[in-house]
């Protein structure tokens, strides 16, 4: 078995869903149901006796400590963190408490059961955790892609809470000896995106006939990873990765935002037309997030060198591929958008203009 931390939110249940399609092996699935966990994303295995849910706060050690004696779970991989900017602007203690003080609780629990285990068993123990490339900072025009050695210069209370949970899983294994890995992924998109990021909430607000609303001059700069190449690359790490070392995870695919919001309107266009007019006619320019990052790049090279990953989407084939499913489940995305999740977007976006 493998203990998956936030396998209801977007990413963990994309993981989860394509290990259990792909693996005989069990998952023990921690999720504390946040806004963004959503077990609707994991109705269809309802009935999987290899699905084990639990609901816990990684921040609650007694809980950690009696699900890894209990299910002895041969591998963790922690994707539980709050992840977007705008919220971590608005409310950064949340940030702080989940990414750095949960990081350390789950750290602290994984260390203990590891240390108890034989010597076979502590050589086959993997600590997986999942970062984000805004941990490196912003990039100009002309600076290279990120790379595994970059210095760390967060800018957001996000990427600052994540960059320090990266550096307590680094203390972690040169401390103490856990065998951690580290992956430092690009921005995901994908279905079950919680409506909240770029992507489907530009979908669910062109069908609703609302404004895109596109931050400053639209031209920031994001490399973009599709969910299910971002979830085959951390099965390869996870596998086959080396304790201690940190993987960068991309798509090779530099957009501006203004060009993503343009293609998914023009995909649009084609799959769901409009009476009159394209959806190009509902973007509207809005005050810009403060200390938004003007561009991120990954160089996922090393992943594909040293253990030959390398993503199977293209940016427009993954783009169709989402925009497909979001048309095709409008009942998923009727169900996430509750009244808490209409209170941030009114909170987020008023003012803007």
């Amino acid at each position: 078995m493998i203990l998956v931390t936030g396998g209801a939110g977007f990413i963990g249940a994309n993981f989860v869903l394509d290990w259990l399609r792909q693996s005989d092996e069990a998952v023990l699935n921690v999720d504390k149901l946040t806004y963004a966990g959503n077990l609707g994303t994991l109705r269809s295995l309802a009935d999987d006796s290899k699905h084990v849910f639990t609901r816990v706060d990684i921040c609650d050690g007694e809980a950690l400590r009696a699900l890894f004696a209990k299910h002895q779970p041969r591998a963790v991989v922690h994707f539980a963190a709050e992840s977007h900017v705008d919220r971590s602007i608005h409310g950064p203690a949340e940030f702080v408490q989940t990414n750095v003080v949960g990081t350390f609780t789950l750290l602290e629990a994984a260390r203990n059961y590891w240390a108890g285990l034989d010597q076979a068993g502590k050589d086959a123990f993997r600590f997986l955790h999942v970062s984000t490339d805004e941990v490196f900072g912003s990039l100009s025009a002309e600076d290279p892609q990120f790379s595994e050695t970059t210095p760390y210069a967060p800018n957001s209370p996000y990427s600052a809470t994540k960059a320090g949970s990266d550096h307590l899983v680094r203390a972690y294994h040169h401390t103490y000896g856990l065998p951690t890995l580290t992956t430092n992924c690009s921005n995901n998109y994908g279905p079950y995106q919680f409506p909240e990021k770029l992507i489907p909430l530009m979908i669910a607000n062109a069908l609703a006939g609302k404004p895109l609303p596109v931050y400053g001059d639209g031209q920031n700069v994001r490399d973009w990873l599709y969910v299910g190449d971002h979830c085959s690359a951390i099965r390869e790490v996870l596998a086959r990765g080396k304790p201690g070392e940190t993987y960068n995870i991309g798509g090779w695919n530099e957009k501006k935002n203004l060009d993503v919001v343009h293609t998914l309107c023009d995909l649009l266009d084609a799959a769901r037309p409009k009476a009159d007019g394209s959806y190009r006619d509902q973007i509207t320019y809005v005050k810009d997030r403060p200390g938004h990052d003007r561009r991120y790049a990954i160089d996922a090279s090393k992943l594909e060198r040293e253990l030959g990953w390398k993503p199977a989407e293209t940016f427009e084939t993954g783009l169709a591929k989402t925009v497909r499913w979001y048309l095709d489940h409008a009942q998923w995305v009727e169900e996430v958008q509750s009244g808490e999740y209409r209170n941030w977007v009114e909170l987020n976006y008023a003012g803007r203009a």
